[in-house]
C-alpha cells in the first residue's frame, strides 16, 4: 500500500485517481468508481479500489461544501471543484455513504491495512459525517 496518512488522499491510488478527474466536467467518473465497489457486492474489496471509491466520496463532500484541508494533494480537488460546482444528487451521495460503510466491513482490505490504527477510523468517519450533513 502506497500510503502515506490515513487522509482521503493520502495514498497513491487516491492521487493517481485524482489527475483522472480533471478529464471530466461532470460526476459520472466519480458515479462509476463508487459503482465498483457496489458490483463488488459481498467479495474481497482490494485495498486500491477502495481508496479511490474513498477519494470519490471525498470529492462530492467538497461538493456539498465540507472540504478538507487544502495540501499539496488536494488542490487540484480544490481546483476542479471550483470549477466545476456542481450539487450533487441525493442518489450520489447516498451511494457514496453506502460504498463508504461496505469498504470499512469485510471482506475488504483496508480494515485490514489498518487495523488498530484510530486515526483512520476517525477519517472514514469524519467523511461520512462531511456527506451526510
Amino acid at each position: 500500500m502506497g500510503a502515506w496518512d490515513e487522509t482521503s488522499f493520502g495514498n497513491d491510488a487516491a492521487n493517481d485517481w485524482a489527475y483522472k478527474l480533471e478529464d471530466y466536467s461532470d460526476l459520472s467518473y466519480l458515479d462509476s468508481t463508487l459503482q465498483n465497489i457496489i458490483d463488488a457486492g459481498e467479495d474481497y474489496i482490494e485495498g486500491s479500489d477502495a481508496e479511490m471509491a474513498i477519494a470519490a466520496a471525498e470529492v462530492l463532500a467538497w461538493l456539498r461544501g465540507s472540504p478538507t484541508l487544502v495540501n499539496v494533494y488536494t488542490e487540484k480537488i480544490a481546483a476542479w471543484v471550483a470549477a466545476h460546482p456542481i450539487l450533487p444528487s441525493p442518489v450520489i451521495v447516498q451511494k457514496a455513504v453506502s460504498v463508504l460503510e461496505r469498504i470499512q466491513r469485510q471482506p475488504s482490505e483496508l480494515p485490514e491495512l489498518w487495523e488498530g490504527n484510530p486515526d483512520w477510523a476517525a477519517s472514514m468517519s469524519d467523511l461520512h459525517k462531511r456527506l451526510t450533513s
